[in-house]
């Protein structure tokens, strides 16, 4: 029994990995599944930057929430000729974004330290008891506040520096765009999709987006929802879409019988 979904649309890049789960939904259901962004991150300039007359050196150490952020840190302090000394401290929110410094640093001769559950709360904890240091947090010009409110109630001294952007990553005239299902994971990637298809229409699109915040910017655009997670029974988009497929065709073979 095949489904109604033929066609789906993941707005991320595509697995560099063959075992990923999607590529396993394919050939389960017999669906296929485009793998395009409708976001992308672009950095500052160090015009830009400087505008923020943040300055680098000033601070004793990092934190760092994403990889993205630590690659667009790096590369600015080139533009910039700024260079990191090996007393800087480095905090990261999992041990997965901490070993990624590799690329940048000698791990083994910098002070790094990392959460082990990758909880917000976990690292504002590790924070806390470096007290007086003066931390610097490179993010996106759209990003979350929750490990700066923990911050502000435990009085670390810190600053926040925008050093890259997320902005819409514009579909082509020559793309096509015949799809049964969409997958979100981003409120940004909401905006995306309006801002490129003014005129777009549901209908029978069904809609998947991943993480409330991204439901919810969904729901207030006028959006149906017809996918979400993580739940209970699906703690990853793929969970849930598997669940999702196999219920379909549940639903098909009933009220064929």
């Amino acid at each position: 029994m095949t489904v109604s979904i033929k066609k789906l649309l993941v707005s991320q890049p595509k697995p560099e990995t063959e075992k990923s789960p999607y590529f396993d939904i394919e050939d389960r259901y017999g669906v296929e599944i485009d793998f395009r962004p409708f976001i992308k991150v672009e950095p500052l300039s160090a015009k830009e930057y400087r505008q923020q007359r943040i300055t680098i050196l000033d601070f004793s150490a990092i934190v760092f929430t994403a990889r993205t952020a630590i690659d667009h840190f790096f590369n600015l302090c080139d533009e910039l000729r700024v260079s990191i000394p090996e007393s800087m401290k480095y905090f990261c929110i999992t041990e997965a974004i901490a070993v990624y410094l590799q690329k940048y640093i000698i791990y083994r001769k910098r002070k790094i330290f990392f959460s082990h559950s990758g909880k917000t709360e976990d690292l504002a904890h590790i924070i806390c008891k470096h007290s007086k240091e003066k931390y610097l947090i490179p993010v996106s010009d759209v990003h979350k506040d929750d490990l700066m409110t923990l911050l502000n109630t435990k009085k670390i001294r810190y600053t926040t520096s925008v050093m890259y952007r997320t902005v819409s990553n514009d579909f082509t005239e020559s793309e096509k765009f015949d799809y049964d299902m969409l997958v979100f994971f981003s409120p940004a990637g909401i905006s995306s999709l309006l801002k490129n298809f003014p005129d777009f229409r549901q209908d029978e699109i069904k809609i998947g987006c991943f993480g409330p915040a991204t439901a919810k910017a969904a729901i207030n655009a006028g959006l149906r929802l017809d996918v979400e997670a993580p739940t209970p029974e699906a703690p990853s988009m793929t969970a849930a879409l598997d669940l999702f497929l196999k219920k379909e065709i549940g639903e098909k073979t009933n009220g064929q019988q």
